[in-house]
């Protein structure tokens, strides 16, 4: 039996109904057989329908707790999920300034599933100006890949999201009013891949959060981002096809579909 299982550090919030942020990260990440860090940047109040509150945490706080895991364990991957406060990237970009050679993978979240607006103008000029610099691969929805470049067509925010330091981009394409998702990929400063995914039926929570999770859990085994991304969006799709509804309102991704497939 394996126990050197590589380790991913998550900064990302907390959702007390069990579907996204820190949970979804958990859960994504012990199905990838790694050990699972992790850093509250946020409590909240939600649901399965929305956010209805957003509690930052102590950037100081944040900070201390990095350092205090970062001296103890060895970690091979960062995942940022929920920043929600521009002091709080402030505090995660610190952090990444001094392990430079830790990968990074961004979830860029500025709004809920519901539609809660999560973000600020001051936030979104730390993600641009500080954090997408030290990110090896962003993965914003259309609507996030627009709110960070200002621009309508996913191709040139593609394109500028490279621009502004990220050494891959993958935009996914659930918001968007097609019959299939696709999902477009960004590297060596042009459009490398456009991936096609069967559009499900319903609504998820987390479903971004199990794919930047995902996509750690495999560049922290070894794999290239590149192979890593490819991989991940089968394992997400998977896991929204099997999802399950605890609440009244989306969805649960089933993280451990490949658990039941046998029974």
């Amino acid at each position: 039996m394996r126990h050197n299982r590589p380790v991913v550090l998550s900064f990302s919030g907390h959702d007390p109904s069990g579907g996204a942020g820190v949970q979804a990260d958990i859960e994504t990440l012990v199905s990838h057989q790694c050990h699972a860090t992790s850093i509250i940047t946020a409590l909240t109040e939600q649901d399965t329908h929305n956010v209805k509150k957003l509690i930052p945490q102590r950037p100081d706080d944040i900070i201390s707790q990095a350092e205090t895991l970062l001296n103890d364990i060895t970690v091979n991957v960062f995942k940022i999920g929920l920043i929600g406060h521009y002091e709080t990237a402030l505090a995660i970009h610190s952090v990444l300034k001094k392990y430079p050679h830790i990968p990074v993978v961004l979830d860029p979240i500025l709004a809920a599933g519901g539609g809660t607006n999560l973000s600020s103008q001051q936030l979104l000029t730390a993600l641009v100006d500080l954090l997408l610099p030290c990110t090896t691969v962003l993965t914003p929805n259309s609507e996030e890949a627009r709110k960070l470049t200002g621009l309508t067509n996913l191709n040139d925010c593609g394109l500028a999201l490279l621009d502004r330091g990220c050494n891959t981009v993958l935009i996914t394409g659930t918001h968007e009013a097609t019959l299939s998702v696709s999902n477009q990929l960004f590297y060596d400063h042009r459009h490398w891949e456009t991936y096609t995914w069967d559009r499900l039926p319903d609504h998820y929570h987390g479903s971004g959060c199990t794919l930047a999770a995902s996509i750690a859990a495999l560049m922290a085994h070894g794999l290239e981002p590149l192979q890593a991304v490819t991989e991940a969006q089968d394992y997400t799709w998977n896991s929204l096809q099997a999802a399950y509804q605890v609440g009244k309102g989306q969805h649960n991704p089933n993280r451990f579909f490949w658990m039941e497939q046998d029974l």
